[in-house]
């Protein structure tokens, strides 16, 4: 069968009218032409599963206050209200620092003797150097670190005044005066 074109009265064959309706008209927006020729290969990313905070006997602790537990860094903070209180360790990089890691008040002076009584394996954070006094840690190496954390979660739980401070970031900002 012979591929035969229509013939319509006028000059126009059905041809023409066919081509000349496929082309979009020049005022529409045409689609995007692609960047690359050809697709580009994806990196392949690593998908991390959200991991479940380190030291489930201490949250389980914490429980009855309902602590609010977000990632930080390279651990878990927890909060108790506007007060951050103490964070969750457990990394594979920079392994002395693994622990609990204790937030002192604002009034605290993190050399008290009495802190250093209740908790004797206390000491600095690493990781922090001398930036940050008022972290210490209860390290997750130590001989004792359940009885002690589960000391300091004790403390937090009667709300004791030497633990927790609240952040800049949850401060409640004064109003501005209003220029007139």
């Amino acid at each position: 069968m012979k591929n035969r074109e229509l013939e319509l009265p006028g000059s126009y064959s059905f041809r023409v009218l066919r081509e000349k309706w496929a082309t979009p008209p020049t005022n529409t927006p045409q689609p995007p032409t692609p960047r690359y020729p050809v697709a580009m290969p994806r990196k392949p990313t690593a998908t991390k599963k959200r991991k479940s905070p380190p030291y489930p006997f201490l949250t389980e602790a914490l429980a009855p206050l309902d602590p609010e537990i977000r990632p930080m860094f390279s651990g878990y903070a927890v909060y108790i209200g506007d007060k951050i209180v103490c964070m969750l360790r457990d990394s594979a990089k920079a392994t002395e620092d693994n622990g609990l890691w204790l937030v002192l008040s604002e009034s605290t002076d993190p050399a008290d003797p009495s802190l250093r009584k209740e908790f004797p394996s206390l000491r600095r954070i690493v990781l922090l150097g001398d930036k940050i006094s008022h972290w210490l840690l209860i390290p997750a190496d130590g001989p004792d670190f359940e009885t002690e954390s589960l000391h300091a979660c004790d403390l937090i739980r009667r709300h004791d005044a030497r633990i927790g401070r609240i952040p800049e970031s949850r401060k409640s900002k004064p109003s501005k005066p209003k220029n007139r």
